[in-house]
């Protein structure tokens, strides 16, 4: 069956965030899109939606994620969007998507996968290792602060909302004396020189899907899935597949400290994982191989791994 292409007077509306990120990945899906099909820009409508995520009061009052909800908070209103028929398909930052959509809609496009490394960003230092005893890091990922204090119980943690341009501002303001951003997030926003120093992943492993953007679309759209289909990446594919079922067997939530990184080696897959308590106080760590059509069950046997060499009430904060 040949595709229906959008037209201007008919345009495929393309969903988002309002941040200078979430933009920016909305364009490098239109562009990618216009450059698959011999679009003209006007067949592809950006459409902005504010989330709950997105709420300046929520931000203003660095109050922490886990305290307002979980990661639908930058999804649901998108998504239901779509479902109504208000968007045809949304952009996504990987990392604040949950491993379950909601029914009707499903994620089965991801573009190629952007450096996945955490950003170290300070104004006086160039690394971690440089921080003194006592300085201040300012981070609103529970993620970080516990692989932090994991490594550095010595340094003080603040809450630090905000998208990047945000907490860049905070940072400059003296809120704190260092934080961290995603490589990726400012290589999209052309700001990978704000890096004072890339994090590699041997000294703190990345969210899970960090660096990727997936796009959302509803189940029984086949139009979109036939535009959506030559932009799909297969190796992002085959790690996103891994890292995510590793984490839906965690059942991860803005709540758990999880960290996980699927790297392609020839034909098997690599998959490092770790599991921490939120004040650092505990590391537990894992790897493994398996062949690229496993990857999926290497994420949940990894995972079963872990929570049978956690103490009892490791996981009694989710």
């Amino acid at each position: 069956m040949s595709t229906e292409f959008p037209t201007p007077d008919q345009p495929l509306k393309i969903g988002t965030r309002g941040s200078p990120l979430a933009l920016a990945q909305a364009f490098e899906t239109r562009a990618r899109l216009m450059a698959a099909h011999g679009l003209p820009e006007a067949a592809l409508e950006i459409v902005v939606i504010k989330t709950t995520g997105d709420d300046r009061t929520l931000i203003d009052a660095d109050r922490p994620l886990k305290e307002i909800g979980n990661k639908g908070l930058f999804t649901k209103e998108i998504e239901d969007s779509m479902l109504a028929g208000g968007i045809d398909i949304a952009v996504h930052s990987m990392k604040d998507m949950p491993t379950v959509q909601p029914d009707g809609l499903v994620l089965d496009c991801y573009l190629p996968r952007e450096d996945t490394r955490d950003a170290f960003v300070a104004h006086h230092v160039r690394t971690l290792a440089d921080l003194a005893p006592g300085q201040v890091v300012g981070t609103s990922s529970l993620r970080r602060r516990a692989q932090l204090l994991s490594r550095r119980p010595d340094l003080k943690v603040v809450e630090f909302r905000g998208n990047v341009q945000t907490r860049l501002k905070k940072l400059q303001e003296g809120v704190a004396d260092c934080t961290f951003l995603a490589m990726a997030g400012l290589n999209r926003l052309g700001m990978s020189d704000v890096a004072s120093s890339a994090i590699a992943p041997e000294d703190m492993l990345p969210a899970i899907a960090q660096g990727a953007i997936g796009i959302e679309r509803r189940l029984a759209d086949e139009r979109a899935a036939a535009l959506l289909a030559p932009l799909n990446d297969t190796p992002t594919t085959q790690r996103l597949r891994t890292e995510r079922a590793f984490l839906a067997a965690l059942d991860g939530s803005c709540d758990t400290p999880i960290a996980g990184l699927a790297v392609i080696e020839g034909d098997e897959i690599w998959l490092r994982g770790e599991i921490l308590r939120p004040d650092g106080a505990e590391r537990l760590f894992t790897q493994g191989r398996a062949p690229l059509a496993d990857g999926a069950a290497l994420g949940r046997d990894l995972a079963a791994e872990l929570r049978a060499r956690a103490p009892a009430d490791f996981f009694s904060w989710v």
